[in-house]
């Protein structure tokens, strides 16, 4: 039987000596190898090019390499404790062989999990990995309801059984005696390689390229997911070129935006109230109330509206057609929080987490803040669970009532997933809630965010010719259920009062070969109030910030002076410009050239192709950086220091 486990003596012309952390290292790396051709394969060899992909694998190797001195580290000093005599006994065999299961099967789980990952986002594990692992239920729940998780298990043990079987067949753990000296000097390697990898390797030089399929490829996903960790927080002043504040705040006035110190919302409104007769643009008439839906992942591109033809959006297409169809609207970010930060803040986005995950982000001056100040109802309505990505707190934080998953009773519930209740069922809900503001006699203004948009891409059945299980079935099912929405709307005797703006949070994807490749970001914007507003289109380009301002201009409150947006329907003798984002990168969008300024106090300049939205690298034009940078330094400045928030608290009364 010890012949079997691993004696010295059995098959020693088949078997050769080896330690148990090079086993790993071996194994390791030919996982991470065979996944780096995955998805290369994946993404297409023509996305990257010959030598952006040379790079890649060159860069790839490095990463792998000193990703491994961390992992084996905890091997060599395990190796360095173990008594000689424990070295050759029939227990440590079997510790040792099972152990390398367990490594084995939990790398190639990572393996996996990075796949399904690069299939969400086309990223190696980044800071939105990092998020992940805190809300684990709606993650795993995801996963779960996506994925044929047991069989995937299964595999993944199985295979690693082979695995291992198939290594003992050519390999034996050495087992020969260490002397004091070879132990010490295991234990020096043990030091020095993660000291090493600390000092050396960094994971910026995985932007060798100009092409960010290749660089995201070079990655290790447990190198970028530590990397993630350490920088989920972002010092702009840090981290990011800088200007003289005094100067920033001047190029900021040069471009309309004044930022006027705010202290007190209802003495702000109060004093803007007014009698004499305002220009509001292509309305008819104020709002009394307003809805603002915030459509999961919903890219222009799906659109009939926008250039589709998939037909998959046909009540949107027929809203649009009715309504004020936004042309060139840009969504600031990536996620969901991105998307809230811009329609309830007005703020361009700031480096690391988003605000909506920040503490101390509580009575900012929200669009929520402004209206219940005003005498509105204010709501932020959600499908899901709202602790999810701190939603309920920032929300209520900033005077929204918050209703998610916790407030649908059971027969309300069409369908639903981890993330939510169908769409349908949302905005059943949503009506009930508004009929009760109406009867109240009080206005109201209801930020409600769709959820089925999203994969695990479920929904009731029989809505839509689709299948489920997919992106296209749900873009459908949700413009259903739009649909329906505005239809029954239709019904109640607050329609004819009320603006309705449908709006996404984020595009689908933001996957290409630049680090920010702005067709990605370009998301669908309709205002709706048929009684109050023509048909038309605004073709003049626009940030999803500048929503906040306008709705608050609509209703009749001065609060431009509060926001970095502009309202939409005052900018025509501002600028044009938009903010686009990942956690790291922040690009401003300008005259058809985009500026992105990044860690390392680096700025990068791009040619935007007009129609194609292409990028091209370009000589820096100083005068877009700096208004980038006064921008992006003034938002991140203000938010650290408090200056975005309303102070003292308002005293709430109740305004006509």
């Amino acid at each position: 039987m010890e012949h079997s486990l691993n004696s010295p003596t059995a098959n020693t012309t088949k078997q050769r000596p080896i330690l148990f952390a090079a086993l790993i290292g071996l194994i390791a790396v030919s996982f991470w190898l065979i996944l780096r051709f995955v998805l290369w394969f994946n993404v297409g060899p023509a996305q990257t090019g010959f030598a952006p992909s040379i790079a890649a694998l060159g860069l790839g190797a490095w990463f792998d390499t000193w990703t491994l001195a961390y992992l084996i580290t905890p091997f060599l000093i395990l190796s360095t404790l173990l008594p000689n005599r424990w070295r050759v006994s029939k227990a440590s065999h079997i510790i040792r062989w099972t152990l390398a299961w367990v490594i084995a099967f939990s790398l190639l789980f990572g393996v996996i999990s990075e796949f399904i990952f690069w299939q969400e986002f086309t990223t190696r594990f980044n800071f939105i990995a990092v998020d992940y692992l805190i809300y684990t239920n709606e993650v795993i729940g995801n996963i779960r309801e996506s994925y044929p998780v047991p069989l995937i298990m299964a595999g993944i043990g199985l295979f690693s059984l082979v695995l291992v079987l198939v290594l003992r067949k050519y390999f034996r753990f050495s087992d020969a005696p260490r002397t004091y000296k070879q132990r010490f000097a295991i234990l020096a390697v043990a030091m020095i390689l993660p000291t090493l990898s600390y000092n050396v390797a960094n994971i910026d030089q995985a932007q060798a390229t100009n092409n960010a399929y290749a660089n995201e490829l070079s990655g290790n996903g447990l190198f970028t997911l530590a990397a993630a960790m350490r920088r989920n927080e972002l010092d702009y002043d840090k981290f990011y070129q800088t200007m003289d504040q005094n100067k920033a705040d001047e190029t900021l006035a040069s471009l309309g935006v004044t930022r006027t110190p705010l202290t007190n919302i209802t003495r702000h409104i109060m004093k803007a109230n007014f009698t004499e007769k305002e220009e509001i643009g292509p309305f008819t008439r104020r709002p009394k109330n307003v809805v603002l839906i915030s459509v999961e992942s919903l890219s222009a591109e799906y659109l009939g509206a926008y250039g589709s033809k998939d037909n998959l959006t046909p009540n949107l297409d027929k809203i649009a057609a009715q309504g004020l169809k936004f042309e060139n609207l840009f969504a600031t970010g990536t996620r969901t929080v991105r998307g809230l930060d811009a329609l309830s803040l007005g703020a361009p986005p700031i480096p690391g987490q988003a605000i909506v995950h920040r503490p101390n982000n509580d009575h900012l001056a929200t669009v929520g803040e402004f209206m219940e100040a005003k005498g509105y109802q204010t709501y932020f309505i959600y499908g899901g669970y709202g602790y999810f990505d701190n939603m309920n707190a920032y929300f209520r934080g900033n005077d929204y009532k918050v209703i998610d998953r916790t407030d649908f009773n059971a027969d309300e519930i069409a369908a639903e997933n981890v993330w939510g209740v169908a769409d349908e069922s949302l905005f059943n809900h949503t009506l009930k809630t508004l009929d009760q503001s109406f009867a109240k006699n009080q206005p109201f203004f209801a930020h409600v965010m769709t959820t089925s948009n999203h994969r695990p891409f479920t929904f009731p059945e029989g809505r839509v010719d689709m299948p489920q299980g997919n992106r296209d079935g749900a873009v459908k099912y949700t413009d259903y259920a739009l649909g329906k929405f505005i239809e029954d709307a239709k019904t109640k005797p607050w329609f004819k009062d009320t603006l309705f703006v449908i709006v996404a949070d984020h595009c689908a994807s933001v996957a290409g070969k630049t680090k920010l490749p702005v067709a990605k970001y370009h998301i669908p914007l309709i205002f709706y109030a048929p009684d109050m507003l023509a048909a038309g289109t605004y073709k003049r380009m626009a940030s999803q910030i500048d929503i906040a301002p306008t709705l608050i201009d609509l209703v009749g409150v001065k609060g431009d002076d509060t926001f970095f947006g502009q309202s939409l329907f005052k900018a025509q003798n501002t600028p044009a410009r938009a903010f686009i984002s990942n956690y790291q990168e922040l690009g401003y969008y300008k005259d058809n050239t985009l500026i992105v300024l990044s860690p390392k106090q680096k700025a990068e300049a791009f040619k935007i192709d007009p129609v194609t939205l292409d990028a091209e690298k370009t000589d820096m034009n100083q005068q877009l950086l700096d208004e980038a940078i006064a921008y992006y330094q003034t938002a991140s400045r203000e938010f650290k220091k408090g200056a975005l928030k309303e102070f003292p608290p308002k005293t709430v009364v109740a305004l006509k």
